[in-house]
This record gives C-alpha cells, structure tokens and sequence, in this order.
C-alpha cells in the first residue's frame, strides 16, 4: 500500500482533486482471498467530518467490503454496499455510528471475500476531512440534485417529529412520539419537493434523513434544527454540524449564534417572529435587541394558520424591510403530527415555493439567498406567482434590485387564483389593487417615479385573506 499527497496525486492520476485530504494506493491479489487488509490512516485534531470514499477494479470477480475503527472503538460495516461513508457528531452513513472524531491512528479495514488465484486489483481510498477552512468530507458524500433544471420547487420549511416534540397515534391509537419515516412520508405524499426537518436544539435525525433520502429520490429532505433560545426561535437549514443554541451560557450573546450559524454551512430564518413570549411559549417571539440582521437570511412572514392580524410574521418582516434589511419571506407548517387535519396545519400548508437552479440542498439554499420565492398559503400543487419589474431594458424579478425611475411597473402573472384580487405593496402600505381575471392571469401596476424602497405583490381571496405572499423587489433612486 502506497499514501501519495495530494499534491503529487494530481500530477500522476488524471482527474484527481488536489484539494483531497489523504489519498492511499494499493492491490488486492489472490492472497487475500477472505483476508482483511487494513488501510491506516491518521485523523488530525479539529476534524469535524470524515468522508472515506473506496475505489477499486472489479474485473475478476474481486469483491472488497469496508469498515473503520477509531482509534478507541468499532464505528461502522458497510460491506460491499457502498463505495464511500461519512462519520460526524452529528450524522452518519447508515450502518456507521456517529459520534466525536477522536485524533489518532484510525483502520479503514478492507475485507476480501472473494479474489481468484492469481487476480490483481488495483484500489485507490481517499480520506477527506472538514475542519476550518475546509469542507472537502462534506463535499464528497454530498448528493447529487434530483432534478438538475432551474425552476420553481415547492416545500415546508418547519416540522418536527419524535426526535423533539412531535408525536402521532400508534398501531393501537395510543399518543406517542412520531418516528421520523412518518414525517417525511406525510411530506411525500403532499407533493413537495423539498421538506425541512426542524427539530428543536438537535441534530439527531440528521442519520435518519440520510437513511430516508435514497428511498424519498423525488423529495429533497433538507436537514435542519429549530434553535430555541429565551428570546426568539429560529430555523437553520443545511448546518454541517451541531449549533450551540444556549446564548447566554456557551453562548455568549445572540451575536456570537449568528456566526456559528454561519460557519457551520447554514442559513438562519426567523420563527414565528410576533408570537408573544410567555409562559405559554417561552421565547416564541423574537425580542433579541441588536440582531445583526446581515446574518439572517430569511424570516417566517406565515406559521402554520396564522396568516393574518398582529401575531402573523408578515407585520414583523415588512417592518424589518422597511429598516433596509434585506429578507426573504418563508413559510412553514411547523407541524407535530404527520396525520394533523385540514385546519391543524398539516404538513405542506402553508408552502414556500422557490425559483431555484436546481432541486439539491444548495439549490434551495441558493434560492432562498436570491429572494425569487413566494408563499403558497393553502398549500396548493399549482397556483403561481412570478413578479417582475421593467423599466426601459432594466428588470428584475423578486429578490432582485431595480431603480426606481419614472416608467417603472410591476408585473405580477397568476395561476390559480382566478377572481382572486392582487395588491400592490410598495413599502409596507397597500398602493394599488387589481382583479385577477382568470386561472392564467397577467396584471401589470405602474409605480410612481422616484419610488424608493421595496414593492411586492401579494394576491388575496374575496374576504381579504391571503392566498400568495409575493417577495420584495427592491428599489433604488435618487431621492431629490
């Protein structure tokens, strides 16, 4: 067994990535026909990932099965299963266990159940590592996009299940904690395309969703955590690793969260923002004095059922818009139980319907930044919202910026809202209002010049309520 450098791998294996951690070389032959051969290899303090990926020449028959130790104890058989598997704290490859990454001499053990007399096999292992600075373990377990095209992906954002406080009734109709399975296959069988696991303070149904996710392969399960702290909740989505939530204690101010957020790969969005803090619901609003708000991707503008009046989030988000902050507006059912009836916020009602460049954890992730998303409050499979801003050659469209000069208009098109009326929201205050005429509908509002701000358009039902929260457009001018 050889170990090459990275450096020098790239200069003799076609197509080998200079940015591995460690890469080793070897032969499996005819005597290690039902022998196991160990692969060493060593772990450096600070790792918080480890991805082995194991390649190796199949031609006569040469079957190569794989498994580690630490170096204290046994972590994981996958067989001949699988050609690579993570380990973190948080999460692991099924048949791994998860757990700290102790420094040392780890084994990559190699069983050989079959190897002809006389065979050579060529096998290649690459160990790759996150740490700070670094994501290359992460990198390489990532999945690949169930749909590689651009478009518009509908999901929830907010649910949770026996892993925190979510619960169902079991085979015998007792009220018990909810397996994780149940979650995601309510989440499947509502048509979404993506679906957020947000247990509270939590990363132990990330194992789980990497179990689940090759069965679910038209549903993007994102992993994510609720962080319950005493003076506000806030989703982050697509952490690699465990957050410390107690702000106050290990945590020594909201501040210091925000970053942590940030250095772990994730997104941070704002729960239920303008729910009172009580004994009710200790912390469920968010009163955190000096948020940095440039570390804050997105608010819950609509939780669950609560889409109108002073607890519904979209109050709290236009007022944070209005202070230059520049926020997507989410939604989530923040459902507890996958069996919950209409009323009762099942999952996928209400659902965040985002323009991203592909269906993959980035790609959401990516859509969310850019702001092209708008809030399906029934849950429906295909009503739509697509708003843009023209003025000469210049556009945009939701999460983009525009100069507000004098010939400017928003176009909203609709489907599934036919008789439906749009407003106008031009910097938190209704402007202007439009019947929607028909199921496939286009309804245009010119702005007054020198608007500066933000515009959106929402589309509301008969009696005022809410069926599409659009995402601002955000407007620059030269104020006189």
């Amino acid at each position: 067994m050889r170990f090459l450098a990275p450096a020098l791998l790239a200069l003799l294996v076609p197509g080998a990535a200079a940015a591995q951690d460690a890469v080793f070389t070897g032969e499996i032959t005819g005597a290690d026909h039902q022998h196991y051969k160990p692969v060493p290899f060593d772990v450096p303090a600070g790792v918080e990932r480890i991805t082995v990926t194991l390649t190796y020449d199949k031609a006569n028959k040469t079957v190569v099965d794989m498994g580690v130790w630490d170096p204290e104890r046994f972590r994981g058989w996958s067989g001949g299963t699988r050609d690579r598997f993570t380990l973190a704290p948080s999460d692991a490859t099924p048949g791994y266990l998860t757990g700290a990454l102790p420094a040392g001499r780890w084994q990559l053990m190699l069983g050989v159940p079959n190897a002809r007399a006389n065979s050579r096999a060529a096998y290649r292992v690459t160990v790759d590592f996150d740490r700070a600075g670094g994501t290359h373990a992460s990198e390489r377990i990532a999945d690949a996009p169930l749909n590689p095209a651009s478009g518009w992906y509908r999901g929830d954002f907010h649910m949770h299940d026996a892993n925190s406080d979510g619960s169902c009734s079991s085979q015998s109709g007792k009220r018990v904690p909810c397996p994780l399975f149940r979650t995601v296959e309510a989440a499947a069988k509502a048509g979404l395309d993506f679906a957020a696991v947000t247990d509270h303070n939590t990363t132990a149904h990330f194992g789980g969703l990497r179990e689940l996710q090759p069965y679910f392969d038209r549903t993007l399960l994102i992993p994510g955590t609720e962080i319950t702290t005493f003076g506000g909740h806030a989703n982050i989505f697509g952490e690699r690793r465990f957050v410390d939530f107690r702000v106050g204690a290990a945590v020594p101010d909201i501040a210091a969260l925000t970053r942590d957020v940030a250095a772990a790969g994730a997104i941070l969005s704002i729960n239920h923002p303008a729910l009172p803090s009580g004994e009710a619901c200790m912390g469920c609003g968010w009163i955190w004095p000096n948020t940095d708000w440039n570390r804050v991707t997105a608010i819950e503008a609509i939780n669950s059922t609560i889409t109108t009046g002073p607890l519904a989030g979209i109050g709290f988000w236009y007022a944070r818009l209005n202070e230059g902050h520049r926020l997507t507006g989410i939604a989530g059912s923040d459902n507890h139980d996958p069996d919950a009836p209409e009323g009762k916020a099942p999952i996928g009602r209400p659902t965040t319907v985002v323009h991203a460049p592909e269906l993959s954890l980035a790609g959401i992730l990516a859509g969310i930044r850019a702001g092209n998303v708008f809030i399906d409050v029934a849950g429906t499979r295909n009503r739509l919202l697509e708003v843009t801003a023209a003025a000469g050659k210049s556009k945009a469209v939701m999460g983009g910026t525009i100069a507000g000069d004098a010939g400017l208009r928003i176009h909203a098109h609709a489907v599934g809202v036919g008789g439906a009326s749009a407003e106008l929201v031009v910097n938190g205050a209704v402007a202007a209002q439009s019947p929607v005429a028909g199921d496939d509908a286009h309804v245009e509002f010119p702005l007054a010049p020198r608007s500066c701000g933000w515009a959106a358009v929402n589309v509301r039902d008969g009696e005022g309520r809410p069926l599409l929260v659009g995402n601002p457009i955000y407007l620059t001018c030269r104020r006189s």
